[in-house]
């Protein structure tokens, strides 16, 4: 069926049901013993299903040659986007929890397993729109871990294949520096558009004019972009850029970008976003960014970097409420990715490198990440998208959490000089940094 918004876009729904025997079961819902409160699963049942899209008549980055001169009309085509949505769904509902995936060989597909039961009728409510962003390369499962753990806390949670830089589409970093921030908003134009359709599974169940906005890596970079962070001149020029202009559309006071962010867009988390460390903002475009954000990111990180990455972004943003929290010696792949597939443990020869390093880190558990990072989003979510005041108190904390003291009465009340990290039971609060500034007055 064809909907309006901004562009028209072609609609299907897909089950996908699935059936196998004898697979490996990978977890993407593993809460550990020491996982922080507020990782915990919600009080939702989830439902889960695909979306496939078609953003009509856009640029066709890949299929141009910055080699040759420019063609008088560059080529468009109908983009195609398969989205993947967890929503709160009906209590008491059994079916198939699933989901089949694709690794980063792009070859091998494997079954990894959650609680969100495919097809699930939509639960009674309307609820906050959380659309969710992969890296470069990645897929719309990447993330799966907090995406269903944050439509169990009564979120729609919408997590897209980026056409050109998944794992099977991988053609063209061009496309993807001027695709990310438009896909994310077409996204959102097109559920905002559905959830008033009758046909539609999620008809008057989604809040869209409150969404919050969830980037990893080259997911972060199209995040920041749509949260107002125009882009430099010299990262419409460099090499590293689109051909003939075509990231102009992004570029700091341009027109184009002039009309970010969409007020329908409350707040942003960002892990290890991409792009502050190779120019493509600076200081002073950086203050166009207009909602708060949660930042998070290894201090090892040695693809966005660290000191001249994430925290650069997080330092120079000084017009919004905006907090950081570092993983102590954590690389690039600091709490987004989900657990690693065990099929993915083993070196492959043509890519030059074991295929569970796409996912894991050398330092932290992924599991262990995950559950950090799910209770920090939830607190962040929470406190942005519900005006959840209760949640605040979470993010309040000491810098380092190894400074943090353990001391309560035996009834559990705090004595004065408590200061572990709320959330945190005593002991687990270990390697973490949280640092917050506020919006310059």
């Amino acid at each position: 069926m064809k909907v309006a918004g901004l562009t028209k876009a072609i609609v299907t729904t897909s089950l996908l049901l699935v059936s196998y025997t004898g697979h490996t079961e990978n977890r993407i819902d593993t809460q550990r013993p020491d996982a922080p409160e507020l990782a915990a699963y919600g009080s939702h049942a989830i439902g889960v299903r695909t979306l496939e899209l078609l953003n009509a008549d856009q640029l066709d980055i890949a299929r141009i040659d910055p080699t040759q001169p420019k063609p008088e009309t560059l080529p468009r085509y109908d983009r195609p986007l398969t989205v993947e949505v967890w929503y709160p769904a009906k209590p008491g509902t059994l079916g198939e929890t699933a989901l089949r995936v694709y690794l980063r060989d792009a070859k091998t597909e494997v079954v990894v397993e959650g609680k969100a039961i495919r097809g699930a009728v939509t639960a009674d409510g309307k609820y906050p729109l959380i659309i969710v962003s992969h890296g470069y390369p990645g897929n719309r499962y990447l993330m799966s871990h907090l995406a269903e753990n944050l439509a169990s806390k009564g979120y729609v949670v919408a997590s897209i294949d980026h056409t050109d830089s998944t794992y099977r589409t991988l053609a063209s970093f061009a496309s993807t520096l001027v695709n990310r921030s438009l896909d994310q908003v077409f996204v959102l134009d097109q559920l905002d558009s559905l959830s008033n359709d009758e046909s539609f599974f999620l008809n008057g169940k989604i809040d869209a004019s409150n969404t919050g906005l969830i980037g990893y890596s080259m997911g972060g970079y199209g995040a920041i972009i749509t949260s107002g962070g125009g882009l430099t001149q010299a990262a419409v020029d460099s090499n590293m850029g689109a051909p003939f202009a075509t990231l102009a559309i992004h570029q700091t006071n341009s027109d184009s970008h002039n009309a970010f962010p969409d007020d329908r867009i409350k707040t942003a988390v960002v892990f290890g976003p991409w792009g502050m460390n190779v120019g493509m903002w600076d200081e002073e475009s950086l203050q166009a960014l207009k909602i708060p954000m949660l930042f998070i990111a290894g201090s090892e990180d040695d693809v966005s970097g660290y000191e001249t990455g994430t925290r650069a972004i997080w330092e120079d943003a000084k017009n919004i409420d905006r907090s950081l929290l570092t993983f102590e010696n954590a690389n690039h792949n600091a709490g987004a990715p989900m657990p690693a597939p065990e099929e993915s443990y083993r070196f492959d020869k043509k890519m030059g490198f074991d295929i569970s390093e796409h996912y894991t880190d050398a330092v932290w558990s992924n599991t262990r990440m995950n559950n950090v990072a799910q209770h920090f989003v939830t607190a962040w979510m929470a406190k942005y998208l519900k005006s959840d005041d209760f949640k605040d108190k979470y993010l309040h904390l000491i810098k380092h959490s190894n400074d943090g003291v353990w001391a309560l009465e035996k009834d559990g009340t705090e004595k004065p000089a408590h200061t572990y990290w709320k959330g945190f039971a005593n002991r687990t609060a270990k390697g973490l940094r949280f640092e917050t500034l506020e919006a310059r007055k």
